[in-house]
């Protein structure tokens, strides 16, 4: 199996949880139900029953978990080194191999005691045989309790392993950490790796998508190289070196020439040396990266030599930035042309195009008498063709119109309306708002206007018409400011006078209102410089409204005495009968207030005597009918 889906693979419980499932499903499936007049036959084949069912459910688990994860020898030898280098293949089979042999020590166990069971004699001896089956079953699995963990985070590992297919068509990145690997694969595919300025920020394997020439390509990012032996590299390191040796890809092998990656030309140059037999039988590019900010002919002579060196044993360089995205587009499509090119080579090569190319005959006319026989076209045809080639000129696109005109081009979507008044194309379109045109609210000569009033404010302001000081207005001002400045002042002091008042005695709001005297009024306004108007129509008024609320004024009672209302008003109802209108409404407000109490209770720890247990314990041990005698359901 060349491409495997591990997401698939289904949830490794842990031992604990393992044994509940199964203890749990064995209750519900096979509920007990046994009563004293049953024959002893039909005892023992209800108690073998639920041996069976727990051996059975075991079985299908631990077969399900086997053979849900790969077999290294049957997954893409890619696959099979990755895990070895991820997992250590070793522990890997050791682990299912542990659950395979607990899966046949199960099965086991329950062989043993279905034949012990024919001889059971009572229901006693059926149950303790039953119970002891599926104790064992369930320390078996106790055991497997570091193997079930370990399979369980491989399954988490694979699942979060991304999805490459060993034999499609793949674009592979290498090179020394933090030499613009992940920008480039961000640039010519979807993927989103993530980008910093330090080494090692690819930790594993990253595959995005491409399109070209109508066909997708793979492209992986394989985390950073650095230049020491096999055996010294570390896990991350690794994983780079498994996809180059396996997979089936044109190469691009990454060099920052600026050295801003923290790695020389010569340490880059001697990975390249150092990891080149993986690149054997592979289409193989060498990218020279961040020529923005250095380029190759700018190098000094002996490390330009250096990369010289690679175009003499044949391999291509090619420039590149990442940064400015110059030949990012050049270099991939060159890597997909020279992958196609060598798998179509490869192609060739196998025996496979040898079937195929002799069920291919390509016949070759031969001539007849050694004459040529050119093809007759009537003269008929002839003609009609002559008469439809009429010469016209190339039309122009707009696309040619804004290259010629180049940032002076304008587009005009008008001048391609077709109206029966040509003049009619640039008319002001109206503009509709809350149902009315906005060109009616617009003074065409607007502008117009606004240029004559600047002129004739500036003609005024030249002849001194606003430097005349002693005018009437100003006159009428002052006379206006000292009086809004008597105000001013008079309700400063009334304001002040108030806040004494304030801070010697608390203040009371008054039984009854205040008599104003209306003459000692109009005398105080006129003072203050305010005119009143109509002084005996307002006066009139004045007592008018005075007289009204008299009127309207509510009689206290006699007895009812100034103290007693104060000590009333002041007094509050106790908090257990505010919002109560009758004894027999506060009895009802104390029962709820009781049972509430009660049932908030109920929700406190419960102790060891009560019958209802809600601590964490299977649900089989409770299930079931409750009889007299004991209560463990096992």
């Amino acid at each position: 199996m060349s491409h495997y889906n591990f997401k698939k693979i289904t949830v490794v419980p842990t031992a604990k949880d393992f044994v509940d499932i199964v203890l749990s499903k064995t209750q519900r499936k096979t509920p007990t139900v046994v009563h004293k007049q049953y024959k002893i036959s039909r005892i023992r084949q209800f108690y073998t029953r639920k041996i069976k069912f727990s051996q059975q459910t075991f079985h299908d688990k631990l077969t399900q978990i086997i053979t849900d994860f790969p077999k290294l020898e049957d997954v893409h030898p890619f696959y099979a080194d990755l895990m070895n280098v991820l997992y250590d293949k070793d522990h890997f089979k050791l682990a299912l191999g542990q659950i395979n042999t607990a899966r046949h020590l199960i099965d086991n166990v329950a062989k043993d005691y279905v034949r012990l069971m024919k001889y059971a004699d009572s229901l006693y001896r059926c149950k303790q045989l039953k119970k002891a089956a599926l104790g064992r079953m369930c320390t078996i699995m106790k055991r497997q309790k570091q193997s079930l963990e370990y399979l369980e985070q491989v399954r988490q590992h694979l699942s979060r392993l991304p999805t490459i297919d060993p034999n499609t068509r793949t674009l592979l990145i290498c090179g020394f950490p933090n030499v613009g690997k992940s920008s480039f694969i961000n640039k010519i595919t979807r993927a989103d790796v993530e980008v910093q300025p330090y080494a090692f920020t690819t930790k594993s394997l990253f595959v995005g998508h491409t399109d070209y020439k109508y066909l997708r390509w793979q492209v992986v990012d394989t985390p950073g190289i650095l230049d020491h032996s096999l055996e010294d590299r570390n896990t991350i390191e690794m994983q780079a070196i498994t996809a180059l040796a396996h997979l089936r890809a044109a190469v691009l092998y990454v060099m920052d020439i600026s050295e801003q990656c923290g790695h020389s030309i010569e340490q880059q140059v001697s990975l390249f040396r150092n990891i080149k037999p993986l690149f054997a039988n592979k289409p193989l590019i060498v990218c020279v990266n961040k020529v923005d900010i250095l380029k190759v002919d700018d190098l000094p002579e002996d490390k330009r030599d250096m990369i010289k060196s690679f175009e003499d044993e044949g391999i291509p360089i090619m420039n590149m930035s990442t940064l400015t995205e110059e030949g990012v587009i050049e270099l991939r499509n060159e890597a997909c042309d020279r992958l196609l090119a060598h798998r179509v080579e490869t192609k060739i090569k196998t025996k496979k195009v040898n079937d195929i190319a002799n069920r291919l005959h390509v016949a070759v006319p031969q001539k007849r008498d050694h004459k040529d026989r050119p093809a007759f076209i009537p003269e008929a045809v002839q003609k009609k063709r002559q008469a439809m080639e009429v010469e016209r000129e190339k039309r122009r696109l707009e696309r040619d119109i804004e290259m010629e005109e180049g940032d002076d081009y304008i587009l005009d979507l008008r001048k391609t309306w077709d109206l029966p008044n040509e003049e009619e194309k640039y008319d002001v379109l109206p503009e509709i708002w809350e149902g009315h045109n906005v060109a009616d609210f617009i003074d065409p000569e607007i502008m117009e206007k606004l240029d004559a009033l600047e002129k004739e404010e500036e003609l005024r302001e030249k002849a001194g018409y606003y430097d005349d000081d002693d005018s009437e207005e100003d006159e009428e001002m002052k006379d206006l400011r000292k009086t809004a400045a008597k105000i001013r002042n008079k309700r400063q002091i009334i304001t002040l006078e108030s806040g004494e008042k304030r801070r010697i005695q608390r203040p009371r709001v008054p039984r009854t209102a205040k008599k104003i005297d209306s003459k000692k009024m109009e005398e105080s306004m006129e003072a203050l410089g305010v005119e009143i108007e109509n002084k005996d129509e307002t006066h009139y008024s004045r007592e008018r409204s005075k007289s009204a609320s008299r009127t309207l004024k509510r009689k206290r009672e006699p007895s009812e005495s100034l103290a007693q209302s104060r000590a009333r008003s002041s007094s509050r109802t106790p908090r257990d009968q505010s919002g109560v209108r009758d004894a027999t409404m506060a009895k009802k407000v104390k029962k709820i207030g009781r049972k509430a109490q009660k049932s908030f209770n109920m929700e406190a720890r419960k102790g060891e005597a009560d019958r209802r247990v809600l601590d964490m314990k299977p649900k089989h041990l409770f299930s079931g009918k409750r009889k007299m005698g004991k209560t463990d359901r096992r």
